[in-house]
């Protein structure tokens, strides 16, 4: 049964084998006894597409159900206080994901030293299901209703550029200062105008841009307004050291543009394996305190 589901979630007996650790004729040979078991047809089978019957949307349905309510009985019969043990599939940011994020994943392996983290960083939306991803960490909107989203921290945001960028290195105080510069734009968040608030009043402020360099790398922004490219918007615990050592500055300093969410995103299911519980209650913990980040408004 187990089998029949990761065939089902990963689309192929190949990547059903990968993520089961065994072989495609050993996943193969398990849906042949399953299906002679049963005395059904689970699966339609060609040479590019696999598709499921209808007594194995059925079986898949009560598979699901089955796996769900016997993990709750090990869990039960165990005991909660269980150590996590297996592998833990996390998909994160690019940027967060590989600095910020580091020392609390290592928190997590020393607390559970059985377990194993397959530690994957992109910025996309992941299909859990067919990807097998346990859980995801997203920066920015989550606008999937099939998911749960849990939020935990806030990144703030800052306008910077190089001093070179300044005729006669005037730091800028206002919005309006800002509007004549080069510009560069971090695609994913903004790519056409500036909205920034400032931080004593809360009065707003916005204006057009046109980008002489779109990005969705944040780290390739920090080094295009490092070169002296334009200005741009970026986190600001990706830039305080070179603020600090005078390689940027931190331009209308009174005025931010708005932080940007973090969240713990993973599928509904009935049931939520330890490894799982155990990563997202040490992760809401973590993601506020992490340099760079902030508690998000209640």
């Amino acid at each position: 049964m187990q089998t029949f589901v990761r065939i089902v979630e990963a689309g192929n007996l190949s990547a059903a084998a990968a993520r089961l650790g065994t072989s495609q004729p050993t996943v193969s040979r398990r849906l042949q006894t399953l299906e002679k078991l049963l005395g059904l047809k689970l699966l339609q089978r060609t040479t590019h597409v696999m598709k499921l019957t209808e007594d194995g949307e059925r079986c898949y349905t009560h598979a699901k159900t089955l796996l769900e309510s016997w993990q709750g009985i090990e869990d039960d019969l165990r005991g909660v206080t269980e150590e996590p043990q297996g592998v833990l599939r996390v998909l994160a940011p690019h940027a967060f994901g590989q600095d910020q994020m580091i020392q609390p994943l290592q928190n997590y392996l020393q607390r559970y030293p059985q377990m194993t983290v397959e530690w994957m960083l992109s910025d996309r939306h992941p299909d859990f299901i067919a990807e097998g991803i346990d859980c995801a960490v997203h920066v920015g909107p989550v606008t999937e209703p099939s998911v749960v989203a849990v939020l935990v921290a806030e990144v703030p945001r800052i306008v910077i550029g190089a001093p070179s960028l300044l005729p006669a290195h005037t730091l800028p105080q206002h919005p309006q200062q800002l509007q004549d510069l080069p510009w560069l734009a971090l695609s994913t968040f903004y790519r056409h105008s500036v909205a920034l608030s400032h931080l004593p009043s809360g009065e707003s402020q916005r204006f057009d841009i046109r980008p002489r360099l779109l990005t969705d790398s944040l780290y390739a922004l920090r080094n295009a307004v490092l070169a002296g490219m334009g200005a741009g918007i970026a986190s600001s615990w990706v830039v305080q050291e070179d603020i600090a050592r005078g390689a940027l500055l931190h331009l209308a300093p009174q005025w931010q543009a708005a932080a940007l969410p973090v969240y713990l995103v993973y599928p509904h299911a009935r049931y939520y394996p330890a490894r799982l519980r155990m990563f997202l209650a040490m992760m809401r913990e973590a993601m506020p305190v992490l340099t760079g980040t902030q508690h998000p408004p209640r």
